[in-house]
């Protein structure tokens, strides 16, 4: 994996879980796990995230409040589900007030299973959601909305910046 540009930022929403997964999410960020170490950034505005990094399943209180945030967070985005709650609902898939997993709502593209997840795996989920941004923000380069920055076509550059 190449260094990204910019350094990622990451949001972190616990839905409805047990706080199993939110305990190993923050250990994440302790000296003996150190996810900065990747150039990752806690952030709670999700107009600056890069990576949202969800624990719990999907119930009637929290569906707006996830799709919220996941339409604040600008292109190229990526979702990991931490737990298997995020992943499928877990244990709690059966009951009443429980929708599923994260995916029925929005698109996930890393899955962190476990009940607790470690935070071993946590920060290897982390860490293959950063190859999937690199991915997507080099397909995102080459589209034509991001070159096309509302510059006339006289005053761009070869690629596509003001001249």
């Amino acid at each position: 994996m190449t260094y990204l540009a910019k350094s990622p930022w990451l949001i972190h929403y616990d839905a409805s879980s047990c706080n199993g997964c939110d305990i190993e999410v923050l250990a994440c960020l302790t000296p003996m796990y150190d996810v900065e170490r990747f150039g990752i950034i806690n952030t709670g505005n999700p107009k600056h995230a890069d990576i949202f990094v969800v624990t719990g399943g999907v119930n009637e209180m929290n569906r707006a409040v996830i799709q919220n945030i996941y339409n604040q967070m600008p292109d190229p985005k990526v979702v990991v589900a931490v737990g298997i709650c995020a992943c499928s609902g877990g244990v709690f898939r059966e009951c009443y007030n429980i929708a599923g997993g994260i995916d029925m709502l929005i698109p996930v593209d890393v899955y962190v299973p476990g009940c607790a997840a470690r935070p071993e795996s946590i920060i290897d989920g982390i860490v293959t959601a950063l190859g999937i941004l690199e991915e997507k923000r080099k397909k995102n380069v080459h589209s034509p909305e991001v070159i096309d920055r509302g510059y006339p076509e006289h005053q761009r550059d070869a690629r596509g910046g003001a001249q």
